[in-house]
């Protein structure tokens, strides 16, 4: 894979590692928060280690990993989990109950930290508060973290947009991620989100977070309103994907 890596500060010592690949036409980002307790949010698929591995030794010896974070079982969140494991011989997964005890512990050669539902993982100065998500991207074990002092949301596959986009940006991010939604079977997100009554609730407590920055997988990393962006969002889906919680059978 030929693909150039791009290591950007987000907010202070928080870094993006973008990679993209045209083959997807999509930028697959994963996040390094530099502290005492360094954790690393989005593995990367395991073809990917060796560029992941050398972008983040520009900012820290890899091997002092503390933390290794993703938000659901899927490749690109996780598949280089046990390479990352290997070289940091004191890191350990964290993740929700329901990751840890249906995929991750299964896994991963070491066991999970299992956060609960907002609970505070501190790395040093940086506290990492755990949302669990339900369906929102995606999957059941679905989970975000939220950085309380940057204010900065690791947002996963919410906003995903494709191209060989800028790495940060104030512009809009939800009117891509519905064109996204819009081309259907010619995009890489056709039938990516499913949209339950959990749906909207999620997202708007995640507004509540009130976040400056969304630490997006796929796309730019939005510097903004990001509580408008996730209602926006939420309206979106609701539009584009779904009915309101109402018309659910409860």
């Amino acid at each position: 894979m030929k693909n150039i890596t791009r290591v950007t500060e987000i907010a202070p010592d928080h870094y993006s590692i973008s990679i993209y690949v045209p083959e997807f036409n999509l930028r697959f980002n994963h996040f390094l928060i530099k502290d005492e307790e360094p954790l690393l949010f989005h593995t990367g698929m395991k073809r990917m280690f060796p560029m992941i591995q050398e972008a983040v030794a520009r900012v820290i010896d890899p091997t002092t990993l503390r933390w290794i974070s993703f938000s659901h079982f899927e490749a690109d969140e996780c598949g280089a989990l046990n390479e990352w494991l290997a070289i940091a011989t004191q890191a350990e997964p964290v993740c929700g109950l329901v990751g840890a005890l249906v995929s991750v512990n299964d896994f991963s050669h070491r066991q999970a930290r299992m956060l609960t539902h907002d609970e505070i993982l501190e790395t040093g100065k940086y506290r990492l508060r755990f949302r669990q998500t339900p369906h929102v991207p995606h999957n059941w074990e679905a989970g975000l973290l939220f950085e309380e002092v940057t204010r900065t949301l690791l947002c996963s596959d919410l906003f995903s947009h494709e191209g060989d986009v800028e790495a940060v940006t104030e512009s809009d991010i939800v009117e891509p991620a519905k064109r996204a939604l819009i081309e259907g079977q010619n995009s890489a997100f056709a039938n990516a989100y499913p949209y339950t009554p959990l749906t909207e609730p999620i997202l708007h407590g995640l507004a509540d977070l009130q976040p400056k920055q969304l630490a997006l997988m796929h796309g730019s990393v939005f510097v903004g309103d990001g509580k408008q962006a996730l209602h926006d969002l939420a309206s979106v889906m609701r539009e584009m994907l779904g009915k309101s919680a109402e018309s659910f059978p409860q």
